[in-house]
């Protein structure tokens, strides 16, 4: 149950942001600028269309094709399952960094007294630099395991008790059971790495709960995986469990993106595109001397005044 009963507020139309990205360090408060163009996407998608080995991917899926095993279930007791045993192998919270650059990526979140919903919150690794940055917004923040809800709670605290005043979490597999009815009149609402996670037939349900509870105006800040994201292309064919959709060995789901996709996901919910584009950033594994190219969706969608 949401602790507190959200009300609906009047407020100015948010603003569209400049892209500037940015990535944590390994250092308490350092911050390593990038660029969120290395690469263009087009030529990627060229080279891998030219890759047989990768030609998998590309294929239209059937239950048959390329899939071993049947898919996963859809039902919520899965899913927390899985994510419950996931957070429970890296609950030290050292398996995610802190993700400053979405103060750099949406400076709307730095504007003044908001109300924000963090939908997937996992272990507040989002979250904990938005609290710190802005003292006067108040995060409500969901997810469908209550083992990580436990960890953004533990970690929140451990940072600055001080914030959980501002801080309130609560147990929902939104993209089925939906968000709780009081819940409304939200400024922002964030999907950092969550929509890919839910099941395809389910997105659009989704974020037509993203839709309901933002106020007239509000904005949900949008980023997850790209179509030929690195970690796309790890996956084995069997794998697949639908059109650009894969299961992990732990169960968890994850869905990579076109641009097109989410536009027509969100402007079906009947979102405006604010923004929409790809980052397309290389790094280098310098323990093991390789480069990786990363693709990442980027997005914000208003809801209309």
């Amino acid at each position: 149950m949401v602790e507190t009963s959200l009300v609906m507020r009047q407020a100015g139309r948010p603003n569209a942001m400049e892209l500037v990205s940015s990535s944590s360090s390994s250092g308490e408060q350092e911050e390593t600028s990038y660029y969120s163009k290395d690469f263009v996407w087009d030529e990627l998608r060229e080279e891998i269309e030219k890759d047989p080995s990768l030609a998998h991917h590309l294929l239209p899926f059937t239950s048959t094709s390329t899939s071993t095993s049947s898919p996963p279930s859809t039902h919520s007791d899965s899913c927390s399952g899985s994510w419950n045993s996931f957070h429970r192998r890296h609950s030290t919270g050292k398996f995610f960094k802190e993700r400053r650059y979405l103060l750099k990526e949406f400076p709307d979140l730095l504007r003044g007294l908001d109300t924000l919903l963090e939908l997937g919150c996992g272990n507040a690794s989002s979250v904990l630099p938005i609290l710190r940055a802005n003292p006067r917004i108040t995060i409500y923040a969901c997810d469908c395991s209550d083992r990580a809800l436990e960890i953004a709670r533990d970690t929140v605290r451990s940072a600055d008790p001080s914030l959980l005043s501002r801080f309130h979490t609560f147990l929902c597999d939104f993209s089925r059971t939906g968000l709780p009815r009081d819940l409304g009149g939200v400024d922002f609402v964030t999907l950092i790495f969550t929509l890919s996670a839910i099941p395809s037939q389910l997105m659009l349900q989704a974020i037509g709960e993203c839709f309901r509870v933002l106020r007239p105006g509000g904005v949900v800040l949008f980023r997850d995986y790209g179509l030929f994201d690195m970690t796309m292309l790890r996956f084995h064919p069997s794998k697949r469990v639908g059109f650009r959709e894969y299961v992990r060995m732990d169960g968890t789901r994850s869905y990579f993106f076109c641009l097109d996709t989410v536009r027509k996901l969100f402007g079906d919910a009947g979102f405006l595109v604010v923004q929409l584009e790809y980052c397309c950033v290389k790094s280098t594994n310098r323990r093991r001397g390789k480069s990786m190219r990363r693709v990442w969706v980027h997005g914000k969608f208003q809801k209309p005044l």
